[in-house]
């Protein structure tokens, strides 16, 4: 038997014709998200939380599990994630919180990840088939009520105009990318 109980404190959300439970910290993300006609599939309030266990079952996984403690996510289908970087750069400025979304360099500097998936894991009696499904969205949990803001402005039409970026906290001067 599966072990369904989630980690987090739940929340049902419903939007139009879709309902489910979210982690709490999450639920209004997730609703916004589904406002704005973005698909998702799983998401989480903080991923090392979840996965404190592996740390006894998988040794090798502590390290991964102490990185990700404080660091929320969601995962898309690959467009909906583009999508969804794309609405949250345009519905605010390039400011410190832009930077972590896009540089790598950036302190706090979101994990942004596509990665192939053989199909084969889902009916082990097939061949092999890779392909890219899922892009999965990881950022410190303190950027969360900024999504959120940003996905809001985004609903409304309220996006901003281009402009050079501040790129100081990776020790650029503002206005000129790397």
């Amino acid at each position: 038997m599966t072990d369904t109980t989630n980690v987090h404190p739940v929340r049902t959300i419903r939007v139009g014709d879709r309902s489910a439970d979210i982690d709490e910290m999450l639920a209004p993300l997730v609703e916004a998200l589904w406002r704005n006609g973005f698909d998702t599939f799983t998401s989480c309030q903080n991923a090392g939380e979840s996965n404190a266990d592996w740390a006894h079952l998988l040794p090798h996984m502590a390290g991964y599990v102490k990185s990700r403690d404080g660091w929320a996510y969601v995962d898309f289908p690959i467009g909906d994630g583009l999508r969804f970087l794309t609405a949250i750069a345009q519905a605010g400025p390039r400011d410190a919180f832009y930077v972590r979304m896009t540089h790598w360099a950036a302190p706090d500097a979101w994990d942004v990840n596509v990665k192939p998936m053989d199909l084969a894991l889902f009916d082990e009696s097939t061949p092999s088939d890779f392909a890219l499904r899922l892009m999965q969205v990881c950022f410190p949990d303190y950027d969360l009520d900024e999504i959120v803001r940003r996905l809001d402005r985004y609903e409304a039409g309220d996006l901003t105009d281009p402009a050079p970026a501040d790129w100081t906290t990776i020790g650029k001067p503002g206005g000129h990318n790397q």
